[in-house]
């Protein structure tokens, strides 16, 4: 006889069957009631065992809908060659990127002066405080909300290069445009974190309970010195990142991509 309060017997159970495929991505839980007669248990300690499914991302409640298992249409975004100007594009990486994989990009778009944050400072290699743009777009694939980016470049750029300031997308992508100005990118500092969201990070990327952000800031570099830094906050139910290094000549086409 198992030594687990009942209520996670319960998430247990039903985490294998969502695992196995038993409860497809969609799929509808059986109510408290027919679970609660199911498991011989009360519905307050089969409401705790959903509620652990809930906090792990595993399923969302609705109210008056029930439970169901969370739909997980994974994205994969290849890091190493996103910013790859020898990469074939129509329009900049991401859009490039979603329509290649045959799906559907959609971004919203943010221009603001603002102040650099110590953070950002000390990777654009500024004073704190001092004077940035900010380019903010909101991403999507396929209407689901995929990622927000935040991409900061100091003030001394701005004169060199004045579309920055300009309000909406810069079709060719901002790598793109600097490149054609002599501003060339020719070396990048990747940080990746993970941690839960913020409230603000939720609402703009539809998290549901217990599902963590993924966090990948990208430092740009020409020959002389850093010229953007760039925060990009992934739903880290529905996201990816591979990273291409080296000779792969050697890797069969039924290999990962």
């Amino acid at each position: 006889m198992s030594k687990q309060p009942k209520y996670r017997q319960v998430a247990d159970a039903l985490r294998r069957e969502i695992d196995s495929g038993a409860y497809g991505p969609g799929a509808k839980l059986p109510s408290e009631s027919e679970l609660s007669t199911r498991f011989a248990a009360s519905r307050n300690t089969v409401r705790s065992g959903l509620s652990m499914l809930v906090s792990e991302g595993l399923i969302t409640s609705s109210q008056g809908l029930g439970y169901e298992v969370r739909k997980h249409e994974v994205f994969e975004l290849n890091a190493s060659r996103f910013e790859n100007l020898s990469f074939p594009q129509a329009g900049d990486a991401y859009s490039t990127d979603v329509t290649n994989a045959g799906r559907r990009p959609h971004q919203t778009f943010r221009v603001e002066l603002t102040t650099a944050s110590d953070y950002v400072a000390s990777r654009l290699e500024v004073q704190a405080g001092s004077r940035a743009v900010l380019r903010f777009c909101h991403r999507f694939v396929d209407d689901v909300p995929w990622s927000t980016q935040a991409t900061h470049y100091p003030d001394w750029l701005v004169e060199k290069a004045p579309r920055l300031t300009e309000p909406g997308d810069i079709g060719e992508g901002t790598t793109r445009y600097l490149a054609s100005l002599d501003i060339e990118q020719i070396g990048y500092a990747d940080e990746i974190a993970t941690r839960m969201p913020t409230p603000d990070e939720a609402r703009l990327l539809e998290i549901g309970a217990g599902v963590p952000v993924l966090l990948w800031t990208r430092t740009g570099y020409s020959s002389e010195r850093p010229v953007r830094s760039t925060i990009t906050t992934f739903r880290g139910d529905l996201n990816r990142m591979t990273y291409e290094i080296g000779d792969l000549s050697a890797r069969s086409e039924n290999d990962p991509q």
